[in-house]
């Protein structure tokens, strides 16, 4: 499970997650996670036509995924946000059909790029999806106050003058560059589970914004390293088990988060209450 092709794995594997869980706090925060999930879907129509014309899958989905981006976050300001990024992710599903119609050669590809293939990366994958890993969160880095001021207090971040537009476009290519990176490793119909599912849980154990990130980040390592042990086990895609653990942790977090609310809930309000109730 340590030797040869799997310590490939298990370093993709450790990238995607560190990468998920920082993008996907946000996600969750600014409430994108229809954003996340129409990006690595639509791009992976760019796969299939970088396929078609003999170049890099990855510079097919880099290209759909920034173009998605853009063009959701462009359009989004002056239409419903949730229509536009429908009618971005049909448009660009409905180029991925007509991309895969015109070869027969695509089926292995179409399946790890669906459901991923994290037990089967290459040496030669690794430099570029690090290099795309690196940058994403060095921009975080460079945007965290203004993208936290403007994803919690939209109207004062206005106020104080933050150019909240530009910070969604930032933002939104942020998402399409780790759409890219990971969309080859879990797969583009999960990948939003692991942007999803963590962040969301990490919420509902803290409120304070960096210890949520970084139960963020440590909630999806658990998760993307016991998928990969499983998937190896059983020979199951990986995506399927990042689905599941991550609902799973989104369920247990759930409930924490309901047990603490009662338990610190005031004994004399609680009488109220019940006084209240029977007169």
């Amino acid at each position: 499970m340590f030797s040869g092709f799997m310590v490939h794995a298990w370093e993709i594997g450790t990238i995607v997650a560190v990468v998920g869980g920082v993008v996907g706090f946000f996600v969750v925060l600014r409430g994108s996670a229809f954003e996340a999930h129409a990006i690595p879907n639509g791009a992976f129509a760019g796969a299939a036509g970088a396929s078609l014309i003999g170049v890099s899958p990855l510079l097919g989905l880099g290209t759909f995924a920034v173009g998605a981006a853009l063009v959701i976050a462009i359009l989004s300001r002056r239409g419903r946000p949730d229509v536009v990024t429908a009618l971005a992710l049909v448009m660009m599903l409905a180029l991925g059909a007509a991309f895969l119609s015109q070869t027969t050669e695509y089926e292995p590809e179409i399946f790890s790029l669906l459901f991923g293939e994290v037990l089967g990366v290459s040496t030669g994958e690794i430099v570029p999806i690090a290099v795309l890993g690196v940058v994403c969160l060095v921009a975080l880095c460079m945007l965290y106050r203004p993208l936290l001021v403007s994803s919690l207090i939209p109207e004062i971040a206005e106020a104080q003058g933050l150019r909240t537009f530009r910070i969604e476009v930032a933002f939104l290519v942020i998402v399409a560059l780790a759409t890219t990176m990971t969309v080859p490793v879990v797969g583009a119909l999960l990948i939003f589970s692991l942007m999803i599912g963590p962040p969301a849980a990490a919420r509902c154990f803290t409120s304070r914004a960096g210890l949520a990130m970084v139960g963020s980040v440590a909630i999806a390592l658990i998760t993307i390293w016991v998928a990969i042990a499983t998937a190896y086990e059983t020979n199951w895609p990986v995506g399927f088990f990042v689905g599941v653990i991550s609902a799973l942790w989104f369920g247990v977090g759930r409930a924490f988060a309901s047990f603490s609310t009662r338990a610190k809930a005031p004994t004399g309000s609680v009488v109220r209450q019940s006084v209240t109730a029977t007169t």
